[in-house]
Protein backbone atom coordinates (compact mmCIF):
# COMPACT_ATOMS: atom_id res chain seq x y z
CA UNK A 1 0.00 0.00 0.00
CA UNK A 2 2.84 2.35 0.80
CA UNK A 3 4.29 1.71 -2.65
CA UNK A 4 1.04 2.69 -4.33
CA UNK A 5 0.87 5.91 -2.37
CA UNK A 6 4.51 6.67 -3.23
CA UNK A 7 3.87 5.95 -6.95
CA UNK A 8 0.76 8.11 -6.85
CA UNK A 9 2.77 10.96 -5.42
CA UNK A 10 5.44 10.63 -8.15
CA UNK A 11 2.93 10.60 -11.00
CA UNK A 12 1.86 14.23 -10.67
CA UNK A 13 5.49 15.36 -10.55
CA UNK A 14 6.26 13.44 -13.77
CA UNK A 15 3.26 15.07 -15.42
CA UNK A 16 4.41 18.46 -14.22
CA UNK A 17 7.93 17.78 -15.47
CA UNK A 18 6.59 16.68 -18.86
CA UNK A 19 4.35 19.75 -19.03
CA UNK A 20 7.25 21.99 -18.07
CA UNK A 21 9.45 20.38 -20.75
CA UNK A 22 6.71 20.87 -23.34
CA UNK A 23 6.26 24.50 -22.30
CA UNK A 24 10.02 25.08 -22.53
CA UNK A 25 10.11 23.42 -25.97
CA UNK A 26 7.27 25.67 -27.16
CA UNK A 27 8.96 28.75 -25.73
CA UNK A 28 12.23 27.76 -27.44
CA UNK A 29 10.41 27.20 -30.74
CA UNK A 30 8.73 30.61 -30.49
CA UNK A 31 12.04 32.28 -29.60
CA UNK A 32 14.01 30.62 -32.43
CA UNK A 33 11.18 31.23 -34.91
CA UNK A 34 11.02 34.86 -33.89
CA UNK A 35 14.80 35.16 -34.08
CA UNK A 36 14.84 33.57 -37.53
CA UNK A 37 12.11 35.93 -38.73
CA UNK A 38 13.92 38.94 -37.27
CA UNK A 39 17.22 37.95 -38.90
CA UNK A 40 15.56 37.23 -42.25
CA UNK A 41 13.63 40.49 -42.06
CA UNK A 42 16.78 42.42 -41.07
CA UNK A 43 18.71 40.92 -44.02
CA UNK A 44 15.96 41.91 -46.44
CA UNK A 45 15.71 45.36 -44.87
CA UNK A 46 19.50 45.80 -45.03
CA UNK A 47 19.52 44.73 -48.70
CA UNK A 48 16.69 47.17 -49.45
CA UNK A 49 18.61 49.99 -47.75
CA UNK A 50 21.72 49.16 -49.78
CA UNK A 51 19.68 49.00 -53.00
CA UNK A 52 18.17 52.41 -52.20
CA UNK A 53 21.62 53.87 -51.48
CA UNK A 54 22.93 52.48 -54.78
CA UNK A 55 19.99 53.92 -56.71
CA UNK A 56 20.34 57.33 -55.07
CA UNK A 57 24.10 57.41 -55.74
CA UNK A 58 23.62 56.21 -59.31
CA UNK A 59 20.92 58.75 -60.13
CA UNK A 60 22.88 61.59 -58.53
CA UNK A 61 26.09 60.52 -60.27
CA UNK A 62 24.43 60.35 -63.69
CA UNK A 63 22.81 63.73 -63.12
CA UNK A 64 26.14 65.25 -62.02
CA UNK A 65 27.98 63.79 -65.01
CA UNK A 66 25.47 65.33 -67.43
CA UNK A 67 25.38 68.79 -65.83
CA UNK A 68 28.00 71.42 -66.59
CA UNK A 69 27.80 75.22 -66.60
CA UNK A 70 30.40 77.13 -68.61
CA UNK A 71 30.18 79.91 -66.01
CA UNK A 72 31.09 77.58 -63.10
CA UNK A 73 33.30 74.94 -64.68
CA UNK A 74 35.50 74.22 -61.68
CA UNK A 75 32.51 73.34 -59.50
CA UNK A 76 30.89 71.19 -62.21
CA UNK A 77 34.06 69.25 -62.97
CA UNK A 78 34.67 68.78 -59.23
CA UNK A 79 31.20 67.21 -59.00
CA UNK A 80 32.07 64.92 -61.88
CA UNK A 81 35.18 63.75 -60.04
CA UNK A 82 33.34 63.41 -56.71
CA UNK A 83 30.79 61.13 -58.44
CA UNK A 84 33.40 58.79 -59.93
CA UNK A 85 35.95 56.19 -58.92
CA UNK A 86 38.43 53.83 -60.57
CA UNK A 87 39.19 54.14 -64.28
CA UNK A 88 36.34 56.60 -64.82
CA UNK A 89 37.80 58.97 -62.22
CA UNK A 90 41.26 58.64 -63.77
CA UNK A 91 39.85 59.44 -67.23
CA UNK A 92 37.99 62.47 -65.88
CA UNK A 93 41.12 63.82 -64.22
CA UNK A 94 43.25 63.16 -67.30
CA UNK A 95 40.71 64.92 -69.60
CA UNK A 96 39.78 67.82 -67.31
CA UNK A 97 41.72 70.51 -69.17
CA UNK A 98 40.30 69.37 -72.50
CA UNK A 99 36.72 69.50 -71.14
CA UNK A 100 37.36 72.99 -69.77
CA UNK A 101 38.58 74.24 -73.16
CA UNK A 102 35.66 72.64 -75.03
CA UNK A 103 32.97 74.04 -72.74
CA UNK A 104 34.54 77.50 -72.50
CA UNK A 105 34.81 77.62 -76.30
CA UNK A 106 31.21 76.49 -76.82
CA UNK A 107 29.80 78.64 -73.98
CA UNK A 108 27.17 76.01 -73.19
CA UNK A 109 25.29 75.17 -70.04
CA UNK A 110 24.01 71.61 -69.73
CA UNK A 111 21.58 70.47 -67.06
CA UNK A 112 20.18 67.02 -66.44
CA UNK A 113 17.03 65.96 -64.66
CA UNK A 114 16.49 62.36 -63.56
CA UNK A 115 13.21 60.97 -64.90
CA UNK A 116 13.50 57.46 -63.46
CA UNK A 117 16.05 54.93 -62.39
CA UNK A 118 16.43 51.31 -61.41
CA UNK A 119 19.08 49.06 -59.93
CA UNK A 120 19.61 46.28 -62.46
CA UNK A 121 22.25 44.37 -60.52
CA UNK A 122 23.61 44.46 -56.96
CA UNK A 123 26.41 42.35 -55.53
CA UNK A 124 26.89 43.54 -51.96
CA UNK A 125 29.80 41.21 -51.24
CA UNK A 126 31.78 42.33 -54.28
CA UNK A 127 30.76 45.97 -53.78
CA UNK A 128 29.47 46.33 -57.35
CA UNK A 129 26.15 47.42 -58.78
CA UNK A 130 24.57 48.50 -62.05
CA UNK A 131 21.85 51.04 -62.66
CA UNK A 132 19.82 52.29 -65.59
CA UNK A 133 18.82 55.95 -65.36
CA UNK A 134 16.51 57.86 -67.68
CA UNK A 135 17.39 61.55 -67.83
CA UNK A 136 16.30 64.69 -69.63
CA UNK A 137 19.26 66.78 -70.78
CA UNK A 138 18.80 70.44 -71.60
CA UNK A 139 21.57 72.32 -73.38
CA UNK A 140 21.55 76.11 -73.53
CA UNK A 141 23.95 77.41 -76.17
CA UNK A 142 25.87 80.68 -76.07
CA UNK A 143 23.15 82.32 -78.20
CA UNK A 144 20.56 81.28 -75.54
CA UNK A 145 18.90 78.73 -77.82
CA UNK A 146 18.11 75.56 -75.97
CA UNK A 147 17.51 71.96 -76.92
CA UNK A 148 16.25 69.06 -74.85
CA UNK A 149 16.93 65.37 -75.27
CA UNK A 150 15.83 62.33 -73.27
CA UNK A 151 18.46 59.68 -72.77
CA UNK A 152 18.99 56.41 -70.95
CA UNK A 153 22.31 55.79 -69.25
CA UNK A 154 23.84 52.59 -67.93
CA UNK A 155 26.10 53.06 -64.96
CA UNK A 156 28.27 50.68 -63.01
CA UNK A 157 28.96 51.61 -59.40
CA UNK A 158 31.61 50.49 -56.95
CA UNK A 159 31.45 50.77 -53.19
CA UNK A 160 34.16 53.07 -51.81
CA UNK A 161 34.91 54.27 -48.27
CA UNK A 162 33.02 57.45 -49.23
CA UNK A 163 29.97 55.53 -50.51
CA UNK A 164 28.83 54.20 -53.90
CA UNK A 165 30.38 55.93 -56.92
CA UNK A 166 30.23 55.51 -60.69
CA UNK A 167 33.06 53.42 -62.10
CA UNK A 168 31.64 53.22 -65.66
CA UNK A 169 29.05 55.19 -67.57
CA UNK A 170 27.63 54.80 -71.04
CA UNK A 171 24.52 55.21 -73.18
CA UNK A 172 21.91 52.46 -73.03
CA UNK A 173 21.04 50.95 -76.40
CA UNK A 174 17.73 52.05 -77.89
CA UNK A 175 15.28 50.55 -80.35
CA UNK A 176 16.34 47.32 -82.05
CA UNK A 177 19.94 47.70 -80.97
CA UNK A 178 21.44 44.70 -79.20
CA UNK A 179 20.92 44.52 -75.44
CA UNK A 180 23.41 45.93 -72.96
CA UNK A 181 26.70 44.15 -72.65
CA UNK A 182 27.83 42.60 -69.40
CA UNK A 183 29.98 45.64 -68.72
CA UNK A 184 28.84 49.04 -69.93
CA UNK A 185 31.69 50.53 -71.89
CA UNK A 186 33.82 52.83 -69.88
CA UNK A 187 33.42 56.35 -71.00
CA UNK A 188 32.84 59.85 -69.91
CA UNK A 189 30.22 62.25 -71.01
CA UNK A 190 31.41 64.88 -73.40
CA UNK A 191 30.21 68.40 -72.89
CA UNK A 192 27.02 68.71 -74.90
CA UNK A 193 26.87 71.33 -77.54
CA UNK A 194 30.61 71.32 -78.10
Amino acid sequence: MARLKLAARRWPSRTAATGLAAALACAFAVWTGGSWYAVAHDERAAFARTRDAVLQAGEQGVQNMNTLDHGDLAHGLDLWEESATGDLLKELKDSRKQFERQVESAGTTTTAKVLSGAVTELDERAGRARVMVAIRITVVAADRKSSTKDSRMLGELSRTPAGWKLSRLGQAPVGDAPGPTANPSAGTPTPSGS
